[in-house]
């Protein structure tokens, strides 16, 4: 019987992706459907929050969508981000998406090898007098900041976007067999649309520890973490699941 997947998470962008090959090798139908919509804040809800973009030498960016709120903030008030930014990022993906709006230039730009803002502490360290800007969504966790922190880096997080859950339609099945969370708020937002959702033999897969920490809080059980030893992203952890089933 064919299993079905979904990722929540929007459909990687291009002809071909990775998750069409495992649909072609392991016989399961996989969809896309994010579970958190996000709605940018507007410049006068940013303002409440008296942080001025220029005050900041260097801006954090986890995202793609970091990035496009970063900018959107700043022409809305009307701020001319200087070319001297530094911006460091979460992975080279990031950095290089800057591009839509910078020209990309490498003594500008810092991203981890390996996903994680571990990489990007020595280039921090070099310069001390930087001041740092992050760019986080609403109720965000204070991980990251508290990471920094404890390498003696100050961040100021500032809030530009909020997140609202997705409401999966009424007449819309929710029938699959395992499910893929990405952040902490898709899993809150996947028990407010099912709060009486039964695991049972429901295979529950997680990509990093909030999201995974999340789900146990709620009382399910989370069946694969990732990034993990064999287990570097959610499309590995699911492999290995199916290739154990």
């Amino acid at each position: 019987m064919t299993k079905k997947i979904l990722i929540t998470q929007v459909r990687p962008a291009g002809e071909h992706n990775p998750y069409d090959l495992l649909e072609h090798h392991h016989d399961v139908c996989v969809d896309f459907q994010p579970l958190v919509e996000l709605q940018g804040l507007t410049a006068k809800e940013f303002r409440k929050q008296h942080i001025n973009p220029l005050d900041y030498t260097a801006v954090i960016l986890n995202s793609k969508t970091s990035v496009d709120h970063y900018f959107r903030i700043c022409k809305e008030m009307h701020i001319t981000v200087p070319e001297t930014m530094h911006y460091y990022c979460i992975s080279e993906a990031v950095g290089n998406y800057l591009q839509k709006y910078i020209e990309f230039r490498k003594r500008r730009i810092f991203f981890g090898e390996h996903n994680t803002f571990e990489d990007v502490l020595p280039a921090m360290n070099r310069r001390p007098q930087e001041k740092y800007i992050m760019v986080v969504g609403e109720n965000y966790s204070d991980e990251l900041i508290n990471m920094f922190a404890g390498h003696k880096i100050v961040v100021t997080p500032a809030v530009m976007f909020r997140q609202t859950a997705f409401n999966w339609p009424k007449d819309r099945p929710f029938d699959y067999d395992i499910i893929a969370f990405f952040t902490a708020s898709g899993v809150r937002a996947f028990i407010q649309n099912f709060p009486k959702f039964k695991q049972g033999d429901k295979a529950m897969i997680c990509f990093g520890a909030n999201a995974a920490q999340a789900l146990t809080e709620a009382g399910y059980t989370v069946t694969r973490t990732a990034p993990s030893p064999g287990c570097p992203s959610i499309l590995s952890a699911i492999e290995q699941y199916l290739s154990e089933c």
